[in-house]
Parts: structure tokens; C-alpha cells; sequence
């Protein structure tokens, strides 16, 4: 097992060298790069970072007023009529006086040594950047995902074992009705509901915690803390929820039809010694495979509208406020940092695969 997982270990190395060359060569094609985005703001013809902490042309040290007067074309959409001289000092100050082989080199260079570099517009490294956000989506995440499994798991074994019956029919009825609600949308109501918005006001319409939240106990601070992410939670469960809801019950389903089932209870076994001693183990094997997936999906792609709804600033909000504003420094370290982490995870998929069923052997599937 341990020849297998420094296997899987370096094979992280070309899988995430292969991430950053595909997205480092598809960003050379996008228009509206942060050059054109600081150009824009110059000219009065739009701002794609209102309400960032600094604006494009802060981000540059530049003033226009230097070079007011000259005139010229320009490669970059919006450029014509601004000087040379300050086209080409704004790219000096974005790197971009230096070819798309150098610059890639150079930044997975920096990130070997875990420099990911500092924002364009907020003049602020991303590594802090992402420490700052990071809280809210480990919330999110976490939460979810544990919530979401305690929940499902135990109702899918319900569900099979209690197959056709009324409980597995009106349980099945609430399941699709929460999957076909979207996140967003079972969000508002919530809100609507919970928060003060037309019936009671029981859980806070923002933030993830109280202004007095320094000054609470600790006990204060867990409860201050479990009253604001309630909501949030249960609206990025509900789709993870009924999916693995559904998975479960079908996995189990599967197995408990097998011969080795009937061969258990024909020696005499109980139902609970058949259904936890032998199909537990096998039945759970794809439930675990799911659970990058799961908890990667949570975690970081249905964030973005949780958080807008909720007013939470994380890194959902983060991703898209970089891709708009075209903070290449922001989107190529996050995602660096979250492609590792995706990719570990996968690992210790695996390795809780040997934990539910230690007949499972890698290196000799491998062999």
C-alpha cells in the first residue's frame, strides 16, 4: 500500500503540471485581460472591480496624467489614443513584457516554493487572500458534506431494507422534491421563511458571525457560530443530500440481493449481522467513491450563489470577482491550491476504501 500511494503522490506532479498548462494557454485567448480591464477604467468605459479594495489603476502605480497629450494605436481594445510609453509600463507592471513561456516557468517556479504571487487589484498576496476566505467555505464544505453523509447513509439502509414499503415511498417522494429544488432557490426561502423576510425572524440574514462575537464566551461563540451557518448549510445540503440518499439505497440494494446475503442467513445470522457484517462493507465501497466528488462539489462549486445569498465573502466570491476582473495572479494560485487539493483527496478516497474493505490491495490490482 505504501509503494501505491507514493505512486498516486507523484503522479500528482504531471496531472497538476497538465491543469495549469491547459488553463495557462486557454487565459492567452480570452479577451478583456487585466491591461484592457485598467484601460477600460482610464477611458470611463466601465469598471470591473467596483468595490474591490484597490482600483486597476492604483494596482499599477501609474498616473495617466504623466503621459496626457501623446497619441497612437494600440493592440489592446480601448487602447487608441493612450501613449506607448504608458501601455507599455502598465504591462511591466502586469508581466506582460515577457513571452507566455517565460511568464508560465516563472509562475510554477513561484508556486513550487508556494509563492502564489499577490493580486492585481486588491495589493494583497493570494496566499492571505485565500486565508481570509477560507473560513466561510470550510464552513460551507465541511458542514455539508458531513451533514449530508450522517443524514443520507443511515436513511438510503432504511430505505433499502424497507424497500416498497410505505416509509421507502413517501421518504422517496421527499427526496425528489428536494432534488429538483434548486440550491439558490431553496435558499431564498429559507430566507424568506427564517431570516425575517416575510413570516419569522429566527437566524441572522448575514454573515457568519456577530458583530459582539469576540466578546461571547466559548460556548457564545459555538452557538453564535451554529446559529448563522444553519442556514447556509441546509441550502447547500439539500442537493448532496438527496443524491447520496439515492446512491446509498441503491448500492445496498444491490448487494443485499447477492448469494453470500442468503448464504449468512441460512447459517442463522441476524438481519443486523448480515446487513452490518457483510453488507455494510461492500455496499459502501461506491458511496466512498463519491466522496471527492461530493465533497469537492460542495465545497467549492456551489458556493458562489450560497454566499452572494447569504452575504458571505469566501472563496466561492473570490473565484468569480478574480475571473471578472481577470486577477491572474487569483485564479492561477487558487487554482493550483485547489486542484491539490482535489487531487489529495482523491488519495485518501482510496485509502478509505482499504479501511471499509481490507481485502482491497492497489499494488497488486496495479500488478
Amino acid at each position: 500500500m505504501g509503494a501505491y500511494i507514493l505512486r498516486r503522490l507523484l503522479l500528482i506532479i504531471p496531472t497538476l503540471l497538465g491543469i495549469m498548462i491547459i488553463n495557462f494557454t486557454l487565459v492567452q485567448f480570452v479577451p478583456g485581460g487585466p491591461v484592457e480591464q485598467v484601460i477600460a477604467q482610464i477611458q470611463g468605459q466601465g469598471d470591473a472591480f467596483e468595490g474591490f479594495a484597490g482600483s486597476g489603476q492604483d494596482a499599477g502605480n501609474l498616473q495617466t496624467e504623466e503621459f496626457t497629450g501623446s497619441s497612437g494605436g494600440s493592440k489592446y481594445v480601448g487602447g487608441q489614443g493612450l501613449p506607448p510609453e504608458f501601455i507599455a509600463q502598465l504591462e511591466k507592471e502586469f508581466g506582460f513584457d515577457k513571452p507566455p513561456l517565460e511568464r508560465f516557468f516563472t509562475m510554477m517556479g513561484n508556486y513550487l516554493r508556494l509563492d502564489f504571487g499577490e493580486s492585481y487589484f486588491r495589493k494583497i498576496s493570494v496566499t492571505d487572500l485565500v486565508l481570509e476566505k477560507m473560513p466561510v467555505s470550510i464552513t460551507l464544505g465541511l458542514w455539508s458534506t458531513l451533514i449530508a453523509y450522517l443524514i443520507s447513509i443511515p436513511l438510503g439502509i432504511r430505505k433499502a431494507v424497507r424497500d416498497g414499503s410505505s416509509f421507502d415511498t413517501w421518504t422517496s417522494g421527499v427526496i425528489i422534491v428536494a432534488y429538483a429544488i434548486p440550491g439558490f432557490l431553496f435558499a431564498i426561502m429559507l430566507l424568506v421563511l427564517f431570516a425575517g423576510g416575510s413570516y419569522w425572524k429566527i437566524f441572522p440574514l448575514r454573515g457568519l458571525t456577530s458583530d459582539n462575537y469576540e466578546q461571547l464566551t466559548m460556548i457564545g461563540k459555538a452557538l453564535d457560530y451554529a446559529w448563522h451557518i444553519t442556514l447556509p448549510v441546509l441550502a447547500s445540503t439539500i442537493a448532496a443530500f438527496a443524491t447520496l440518499t439515492l446512491l446509498t439505497k441503491n448500492s445496498f440494494l444491490d448487494e443485499i440481493k447477492k448469494h453470500y446475503v442468503m448464504t449468512a442467513r441460512a447459517k442463522g445470522l441476524s438481519e443486523n449481522q448480515v446487513l452490518y457484517g457483510h453488507v455494510f462493507r461492500n455496499a459502501m465501497l461506491i458511496v466512498i467513491a463519491g466522496f471527492p466528488a461530493v465533497f469537492i462539489g460542495v465545497f467549492f462549486g456551489g458556493s458562489l450563489i450560497i454566499e452572494t445569498i447569504f452575504s458571505l465573502d469566501g472563496l466561492g466570491r473570490l473565484g468569480f470577482e478574480a475571473a471578472v476582473a481577470r486577477d491572474y495572479p487569483v485564479i492561477f494560485g487558487t487554482l493550483f491550491i485547489f486542484g491539490l487539493i482535489g487531487l489529495v483527496v482523491g488519495i485518501l478516497s482510496d485509502l478509505m476504501y482499504v479501511l471499509v474493505d481490507p481485502r482491497i490491495d492497489f499494488e497488486r490490482r496495479e500488478g
